[in-house]
């Protein structure tokens, strides 16, 4: 997927969320970057308030896969095991490149906390909800966005549950 292509209007699509919602925000723009630690460097803030976001594929039963976006604090990696709990699951672990960039309309590292796919449910740990601002790569590697937790929260409506370790 190229930066013109899909990520484009992933971009733009959030844009318009977060303006037609009334939003505040900053962007950050930034040299190309998708690891969380030297993205949150170049941003100027602790990991904690980073968005890690991971794509996972969660089977509950042997016919039922579901896609669930996690979003932990980019201190934090996801729980593998809570999430597979949360959902009753027989199993519960990271989904396929190809499958996790159709669904985020972005590449690796540049995953938003959102989702915009109807196939892909989405699950927030209680502490990326509670930062005063939650920073996180909007669907560019050369471009963040900054918002409010709790503003995330309202607008991207995630299921709230501890899912990092």
């Amino acid at each position: 997927m190229s930066d013109t292509g899909n990520t484009h209007g992933t971009y733009q699509r959030l844009i318009d969320l977060l303006d037609a919602a009334g939003t505040a925000y900053r962007l950050i723009d930034h040299t190309p970057e998708g690891a969380t630690e030297e993205v949150s460097a170049l941003r100027g803030h602790p990991v904690s308030s980073a968005a890690k976001c991971i794509i996972l594929r969660v089977k509950t039963d042997r016919r039922t896969t579901r896609h669930v976006l996690a979003v932990v604090p980019g201190d934090r990696r996801v729980d593998l095991d809570a999430v597979r709990g949360l959902y009753g699951a027989r199993y519960a672990g990271f989904t396929d490149a190809q499958t996790a960039e159709r669904l985020a309309g972005s590449v690796p590292g540049t995953v938003l906390p959102f989702s915009f796919d109807e196939e892909m449910e989405l699950v927030a740990d209680p502490a990326v909800v509670a930062v005063p601002e939650l920073y996180f790569n909007a669907a560019r590697l050369d471009r963040s966005l900054c918002l409010a937790g709790a503003d995330y929260a309202e607008l991207a409506g995630p299921r709230v549950a501890p899912i990092a370790v």
